[in-house]
């Protein structure tokens, strides 16, 4: 139905779909016991990054809406403040994006505390028991393979069980503030937290509240922080002046920088609707060639995990089965 409703209809689904993306951009970071596609690094990062510094180029936050956020166009009407431009004006202008990204993030974590949370209450031993089973199958059925293969597996073992026996320490100690510390870091290891929390039963709304305040709000605003002031103007210089002092490869890699910095700043002055003029930086193809790969390495890291989960599952039935076997015989003896 038309009316003047639309244009509010219209801002509104722009802004679900945006929120959305990132939304979904988190938890693809987060899902799967760390093999997540790094999509700060890809997405929200050079977003904030091309934030900063049309910022700082155009001497406002103001972008013209559309393109914005699609595309960053400086203002064409004289508005340019550059008193206005400061790290909190920059986080303040990403903040939502930001924000659904920490939250995509935090729900991503929710798989591994479900998973353990049913594993206890359906009455399964818990991850340390399963961890040490996993070892003694390992060496009865690859007692006659390659024993420092299997040596190295058991040290990584070691080291996982020690690292998941912090978090357990840490998590049942403190509790919320442990959860909402080890959020907040950026930290790895942060999927045993979670498993930690649902084999030990944490209540839902502990668990996920301290997730989502440290990953949507604490961590998120230290991980802008970092960017903006990576991305200042003048750290931005500085920086490719520094590319030129490197040795052997510094005087063939500056200058493609330079490049690319002026064509963007060239770039951010058109007019508001006014086509992009894309023309071929090798920057460019580098950085979609390692999207490239590091999406392929994600579907890599999601088979692999599936394989070994599988193996892990044939090594404890073919265990189980020696076992009952040899139960048996001394039965019939």
């Amino acid at each position: 139905v038309g009316g003047p409703h639309q244009k509010y209809l219209l801002f509104l689904e722009k802004k679900l779909i945006w929120c959305g993306y990132w939304l979904g951009l988190g938890i693809l970071s987060s899902v799967g016991l760390g093999t997540g596609l790094h999509t700060f690094l890809l997405y929200l990062g050079p977003h904030i990054a091309s934030v900063t510094l049309a910022a700082y180029e155009c001497g406002s936050l103001k972008f013209p809406e559309p393109p914005y956020p699609d595309e960053i166009v400086c203002p064409s009407n004289g508005s340019s403040n550059p008193n206005e431009v400061n790290i909190f004006s920059i986080m303040s202008k990403v903040r939502l994006e930001a924000f659904m990204w920490g939250a995509g993030t935090a729900l991503g974590e929710l798989p591994p505390y479900f998973v353990a949370r049913a594993s206890r209450l359906s009455g399964q031993n818990g991850n340390e028991h399963s961890d040490d089973e996993s070892d003694d199958s390992s060496e009865e059925v690859l007692s006659n393979g390659d024993v420092q293969r299997v040596n190295g597996a058991r040290r990584k073992r070691t080291f996982l069980r020690q690292c998941r026996q912090s978090i357990k320490l840490l998590v049942e100690k403190v509790g919320f503030f442990g959860i909402l510390a080890c959020a907040s870091i950026p930290n790895p290891l942060f999927d045993l937290a979670g498993i930690t929390c649902g084999h030990f039963l944490i209540p839902f709304w502990t668990f996920f509240g301290a997730t989502l305040i440290g990953k949507a709000v604490i961590k998120m605003h230290i991980q802008k922080l970092f960017v903006i002031v990576a991305f200042n103007e003048h750290h931005v210089e500085t920086f490719v002046e520094w590319i030129r002092d490197v040795p052997y490869v510094g005087k063939y890699v500056n200058e493609p920088f330079r490049e690319f910095l002026i064509k963007q700043k060239a770039s951010l002055h058109r007019k508001a609707g006014a086509p992009a003029v894309k023309e071929p930086s090798w920057l460019a193809y580098i950085f979609e060639k390692v999207v490239m790969l590091m999406i392929a390495y994600f579907i890599y890291s999601i088979i692999n995990s599936m394989a070994q989960n599988y193996f892990e599952r044939l090594q404890k039935s073919h265990t189980q089965t020696k076992r009952r076997k040899t139960v048996d015989k001394k039965a019939i003896d």
